[in-house]
């Protein structure tokens, strides 16, 4: 990660915060455009992971996506000049691979025509997308990619509305030392995966910054089905805090592997899982006091004059849409993915055109307040935003807990040990 890209994303953080204190076939569409009288109709292109080990999140996603179409075409659809436009979005599934996603990012340009693009859930199929659209000079703004090795190349068409990697885990860190200054050890695992380990090395450089020791930090195969090894030398270490650097299914596994073999933390926390609907499905009780992240809660106090207005009103939708059993908790890539096409519509308007360099540059200068909070772009196309911390708790609810002005619930600490639940 360049010290440049660095400093500028952590001064926006700054700022931020004291502002707020094989080729798959093609996915159906979903539901086109509802059938409105307008004067035309804005597509949008989109390779989504809805099959392979991201599908879970890939899902979250084209639903934000979707609900975000949906509501917009019921309030008219974007204003374009004099013009009033419905939407409609154009997937595919990239099968959570990489060269998929921009073998089928190129497919959207130059075969199906798309106007603009949306982005794929993940570092990695995002930093691939990306370089097609940067290729066609066509704006990507993505909802499911956090990797700084995004945007570190100098690009100029793609942007994202997820905070850069290396933040993802230091909120969580700052959270248990205002709630214990007495913790010490830490202990990180990590996915052999960009984004993983961009989250692993921001995670270890703060944590030594706040003067604690980092006992142990290994990777993991993507895709693996077995981290018991890892655990293993974690218990042997004895860590006040434990670090999942992956994705859903790996914290999962983590959580999993760390009962079997009765390892107790003071603090679990993971950089995706928790906020998901199964992440508590899937471990139940055992889900019990652990940690995750999010740009985006429904208890955060955003106001906005868009469709939403509000994340309370956001997730209301989402289970209204897909209903409660699915959403119950409402992770925040679905969010993300639904701020990315407002940022579009803002954009549109203001240029009064799809024009995609007319697009690009009052993406460029957006500053927007919205049902996710501000909306706006460093120079690299990197959201400046600051992270919220999360905790499931044992009523079987999901609360917000860290920063102070953003929780609804108290922050349970320390973990209860295992024997103990």
């Amino acid at each position: 990660m360049s010290r440049h890209l660095l400093r500028s994303v952590s001064i926006g953080v700054i700022l931020a915060l004291l502002i707020v204190a094989c080729q798959p076939a093609a996915a159906p569409s979903g539901n086109q455009p509802s059938g409105q009288a307008s004067d035309c109709k804005i597509t949008f292109g989109a390779a989504v992971s809805l099959t392979g080990k991201t599908a879970k999140e890939g899902g979250y996603v084209k639903d934000g996506y979707e609900l975000y179409k949906d509501e917009i075409n019921k309030a008219g659809g974007f204003k374009v000049g004099d013009k009033q436009c419905l939407i409609d979005i154009k997937y595919y599934d990239d099968a959570s691979d990489p060269d998929t996603s921009a073998q089928l990012t190129e497919k959207l340009v130059t075969e199906d025509k798309v106007d603009l693009l949306l982005g794929p859930y993940g570092t990695n199929p995002t930093f691939s997308a990306s370089a097609v659209a940067e290729k066609y000079e066509i704006p990507m703004i993505e909802g499911g990619g956090a990797g700084v090795k995004i945007f570190d190349r100098g690009y100029k068409y793609i942007f994202g509305t997820l905070p850069a990697a290396p933040f993802y885990l230091r909120s969580v860190i700052d959270a248990v030392l205002a709630k214990d200054s007495s913790v010490k050890t830490v202990a990180i695992l990590v996915e052999n995966d960009g984004f993983s380990q961009e989250v692993a090395t921001g995670a270890e450089e703060y944590a030594k910054e706040k003067g604690l020791e980092v006992v142990y930090k290994e990777q993991y195969p993507s895709n693996t089905q077995d981290v018991s090894s890892l655990i293993t030398a974690v218990k042997a270490k004895n860590p006040d805090m434990i670090l999942g650097a992956g994705h859903a299914a790996d914290a999962i596994l983590i959580m999993k592997g760390l009962k079997d073999q009765k390892v107790n933390a003071k603090a679990y926390a993971f950089s995706v899982g928790p906020t998901s609907p199964d992440f508590r499905k899937t471990l139940e009780k055992d889900a019990d006091f652990v940690l995750g992240i999010g740009p985006w809660t429904e208890a955060m106090k955003f106001q906005g004059t868009d469709v939403f207005g509000t994340p309370q009103k956001f997730a209301d939708m989402m289970r209204a849409k897909y209903g409660e059993e699915n959403y119950k908790t409402v992770p925040y890539q679905a969010a993300s993915a639904a701020a990315a096409l407002l940022a579009y519509q803002k954009a549109i308007e203001a240029a009064g055109s799809t024009d995609p360099k007319a697009v690009r540059e009052q993406l460029a200068q957006l500053d927007l307040q919205s049902f996710y909070g501000t909306i706006k772009f460093s120079p690299e196309g990197i959201i400046v935003k600051p992270m919220g911390v999360v905790q499931l708790n044992p009523d079987g609810k999901l609360y917000t807990v860290y920063p102070a002005d953003a929780a609804n619930g108290e922050f349970l600490y320390p973990a209860k040990a295992w024997d103990q639940r």
